[in-house]
């Protein structure tokens, strides 16, 4: 396509500017010479990349990539020269009255008029293919980046949530032993039935990052169900989430260790036990879930002392799944108790798995 244009505008130009200037030649044969006095490049371009990506000439050193190269070009020349030559035989383009001549002494007039054209010629197809090839293998190397990122990536949140899962069972199994302790051992068995349904949830689950978020309140249900039978009528959950909101798109096991925490040094810490609060809202593209719990307010020295296990893996998903896009906050809430947070970007699911 390339050479044809050329050989195209050659051809043109080369006849219109002549008949302009008022000269007398075979017109015809000479828009057909020019044009396809380029067909020789055109048929061995393709053999000359092949040879730079072979041979790559930018080994300066090294004398058998030059030695082809060379050798290649004066090959071409010599072709396109008897090309053009015999083309000038066959058509006699300039209209000399005399003939064109002989094809030998065309074909050396060719050859010598044509050496620096080919030289030119051949270094730019090689300079065209170094830089497409380099282009492509730039691509390539940047896919291949992205996807050892990605892959990276997944294997950091796969490794975060199966740290996170042993430290839930973990304290599921020690609050099972505190009901043994306190010998309610019915509430014990019902306990471990609630944890082995809730534990083949969490493992039939477990190949995917992100879950709507109707699921993510079932699971979190089911996990409430068992911290009930420890609590009893100490432990009190309310929680209102819209139904437009249900299909967000939220983390896998977002809303369990915020709950725990909130257990953990809420509830549990006052005899009378508590409340829990779950809502869900959205504001600017981002999907907001808070959790409060009225138990003791937070240490001043919380952030060192009492963050969790839990909380500090929750944040580390959040930031390889979001980068900078998010926001989690713990703190005291003005009337008291305290206000665990998350603002996520907001994307709808469709159920599918990631």
């Amino acid at each position: 396509m390339l050479w044809g244009g050329m050989g195209l505008f050659d051809a043109s130009q080369t006849v219109f500017v002549m008949r302009s200037e008022g000269m007398h030649h075979n017109w015809p044969q000479l828009f057909i010479t020019i044009l396809f006095s380029w067909v020789p490049w055109a048929l061995a371009t393709p053999v000359v990349m092949q040879l730079g990506r072979k041979y790559p000439p930018t080994r300066l050193r090294q004398v058998s990539p030059w030695a082809v190269h060379i050798s290649f070009a004066a090959v071409i020349n010599l072709i396109s020269s008897a090309w053009r030559a015999g083309m000038d035989v066959a058509l006699n383009p300039w209209a000399n009255p005399n003939g064109p001549g002989s094809f030998r002494s065309l074909w050396v007039n060719g050859v010598n008029n044509g050496l620096l054209v080919t030289i030119i010629f051949y270094a730019s197809i090689l300079a065209i293919a170094f830089v497409l090839d380099s282009r492509e293998k730039i691509a390539q190397q940047q896919a291949k980046t992205a996807r050892l990122n990605e892959e990276l990536s997944k294997a950091q949140l796969e490794a975060l949530r199966n740290q996170f899962e042993p430290h839930f069972l973990f304290n599921a199994l020690n609050a099972v032993s505190a009901l043994v302790r306190e010998n309610r051992n019915d509430d014990a068995v019902n306990m471990i039935a609630g944890l082995s349904d809730l534990l083949r949830r969490v493992l039939q689950e477990s190949g995917r990052q992100r879950v709507p978020l109707h699921e993510e309140l079932d699971l979190l249900d089911k996990y409430l169900a068992i911290q009930k039978v420890r609590f009893s009528d100490r432990l009190r959950v309310d929680s209102s989430v819209p139904a437009e909101l249900l299909q967000a798109e939220v983390p896998s096991l977002i809303l369990q260790p915020m709950v725990e925490n909130a257990l953990k040094h809420g509830i549990a810490k006052r005899p009378q036990g508590g409340e829990i609060r779950i809502s869900a809202s959205r504001l600017n593209g981002h999907l907001k879930l808070t959790m409060f719990n009225d138990g003791p307010q937070l240490s001043n020295a919380w952030q060192s002392n009492d963050s969790g296990v839990g909380l500090s893996i929750l944040v580390a998903r959040l930031r390889g799944l979001y980068g900078d896009q998010f926001e989690f906050s713990l703190s005291n809430a003005d009337s008291g108790g305290v206000l665990a947070s998350v603002s996520l970007p907001y994307a709808a699911t469709d159920d599918k798995e990631d």
